[in-house]
């Protein structure tokens, strides 16, 4: 093998575009930080970025980083793709901005979605974020409690629930609060069950088990990259249990309500798109969900022994079965 072939092969084989090299550096570079290495998700923002008529290796070259849910490589990570320069670095969740946000103040940054933007000091506020972040919220108001609430009609008659929560992380304090503000209207006991690693979740499913009907599980790194555990003690338990995902009812997780975290990643393209065309971050909203999926897993209703209402499955964008 000569020089250049043995040149030509590296470059393949790290998965560079068939691009020369002085091509390559010609065109903008997006930084992409991914704590949670949920594939689909990543190929959402391509997606969306094809949608725009980016083509990679030709008119941009993203640079991605993954953590694969290990969060203390995530300081490292951003530090990596600050040095390269892009024009934009993409967070993919609330763990990666902030690891963003420290390396860099200067590099504008997407976050694909953040639970707490504000409270979390991602952005000033959602209207006028103010510095070099912008992204989007996966919470809307009334959120939270809308999850109860739909807990409660997919195990009718039923009036103690337990909410799972991380106290480590700074939004769950808030949302425990809605959630409780909405026990109380629903005249439901609630009975919060911290957890704060991974060790924790069978135990706090086994006192869910004992005190409650069902559990709800707030949102959360730590509850979100050890999911298959959440929802493997949630069956060993025989819980009723509402996510926040639909990752979760994906894994046989009896039902999720919220944003689609996938289609947050594709629309993610259009903010990354206006900062490329030189649109200042701290001056573009947060944007806010306008769209929640209702996701039901009908073979894990029929194990726990329950049987979907039908005005739930009416109103539900898929059942699993």
């Amino acid at each position: 093998m000569n020089r250049r072939e043995f040149i030509a092969g590296v470059a393949g084989a790290v998965g560079w575009p068939r691009v020369a090299l002085a091509q390559k550096s010609t065109i903008p570079v997006i930084g992409y930080v991914d704590a949670s290495g949920v594939p689909r998700w990543f190929e959402a923002f391509q997606r969306g970025l094809e949608d725009l008529r980016y083509v990679q290796g030709r008119t941009i070259h993203i640079e991605r980083r993954e953590a694969a849910g290990q969060a203390k490589r995530l300081p490292e990570l951003a530090a990596e793709v600050v040095r390269l320069q892009p024009k934009v670095i993409v967070a993919s969740g609330s763990p990666a901005a902030i690891a963003a946000r420290n390396a860099t103040s200067s590099i504008p940054i997407v976050f694909t979605f953040a639970t707490d933007p504000v409270g979390l000091g991602l952005v000033a506020s959602l209207a006028r974020p103010g510095g070099n972040v912008t992204g989007q919220s996966n919470q809307g108001a009334g959120l939270v409690g809308k999850r109860l609430q739909l807990l409660s009609e997919m195990v009718p008659n039923a009036s103690r629930f337990s909410v799972i929560w991380t106290p480590t992380f700074k939004t769950n304090h808030f949302d425990l609060q809605e959630m409780q503000a909405t026990a109380a209207e629903l005249r439901l006991t609630l009975h919060p069950i911290e957890v704060t690693r991974p060790e924790d979740f069978d135990a706090a499913f086994r006192t869910a088990a004992e005190t409650s009907q069902a559990v709800a599980v707030l949102s959360g790194p730590l509850v979100f990259t050890h999911r298959d555990l959440v929802v493997a003690a949630a069956a060993r338990h025989k819980v009723p249990a509402m996510y926040y995902d639909e990752e979760y009812s994906g894994s046989g997780g009896l039902v999720s309500y919220g944003p689609s975290l996938a289609d947050l990643h594709r629309s993610a393209a259009a903010l990354v798109d206006k900062l490329l065309k030189g649109a200042d971050p701290g001056g573009m909203p947060v944007a806010q969900p306008t769209r929640f999926k209702l996701v039901l897993n009908n073979g894990t209703a029929k194990t726990l022994g329950l049987t979907i209402p039908p005005s739930l499955l009416a109103r539900a964008d898929e059942v699993i079965e």
